[in-house]
């Protein structure tokens, strides 16, 4: 057994308005399993506010890293964690209360190779849930291909069944949660295992982009939001994700 039973890794750019109340719904969702069995990684990517200090507050193990590249960064997480149970949450998310619970128990019923979670905005207007709605129409034929839905946001796995997929997959810039599920269910397959989504918890993340572009801001810039759907467009990867002004 590992030191840890959780290992939760959080990559995190310039976060000091979000990560807190990340971190807070974290330890929250601790205390229904052992919060001395949780281990809080936050992966610090090219930080120059006070991610850093905010992370360390809260006892998370802070990680620097300088990659452009969203894959690299959960992978420095995971490389740096003893947990036994790698979960994934961006710094702008929270967990609910019983997340860890329900997905401990969920892997220990030994029917799941791991999954992912369903996400809710922190508000809603008719222009994000259209733009959500133009996501998912293109996101159609990568799902169908692979069998349906399959559940990203928050991913929580055993770290043996990471390592054996390899990680997320660094050659792509953009769309390497929809690949690590794919990766993933596979697995589950050949170990006559499910992905699984949780059913009861979810995670509740900010809608900044919409706040600081608008509500439209999707649907108006077509596209680059199609080129981002190629994985494989750096330019469009630093500008929509990396280098936004």
């Amino acid at each position: 057994m590992n030191e840890y039973s959780f290992s939760v890794i959080i990559p995190a750019h310039n976060e000091e308005k979000y990560i807190g109340k990340c971190l807070r719904s974290i330890v929250s969702a601790a205390k229904y399993v052992r919060p001395d069995k949780v281990e809080i990684i936050v992966v610090a990517n090219r930080c120059t506010d006070k991610t850093t200090a905010i992370a360390k507050h809260y006892g998370a193990k802070v990680i620097i890293n300088d990659d452009k590249c969203i894959a690299a960064i959960r992978n420095a997480g995971v490389k740096a964690a003893s947990g036994e149970i790698i979960v994934t949450i961006d710094a702008d998310s929270m967990m609910t209360k019983y997340s860890l619970r329900e997905i401990k128990e969920m892997l220990e019923s030994g029917k799941y190779i791991g999954g992912g979670t369903n996400p809710k905005f922190d508000r809603m207007s008719v222009g994000i849930a259209f733009s959500s709605m133009y996501v998912a129409v293109n996101l159609l034929p990568i799902m169908i291909k692979n069998g349906g839905y399959l559940s990203g946001a928050m991913f929580w796995l055993y770290k043996r069944d990471f390592d054996a997929i390899g990680g997320f997959d660094e050659s792509l810039v953009s769309l390497e949660d929809m690949d690590f599920a794919v990766r993933l269910k596979k697995l589950g397959a050949v170990n006559g295992k499910k992905y699984g989504t949780l059913k009861g918890s979810y995670i509740l993340t900010s809608s900044r982009k919409f706040d600081e572009f608008g509500d439209w801001y999707l649907i108006k810039n077509r596209k680059i939001t199609k080129r981002i759907f190629t994985g494989k467009d750096r330019q469009a990867a630093d500008e929509f994700y990396y280098d936004v002004r």
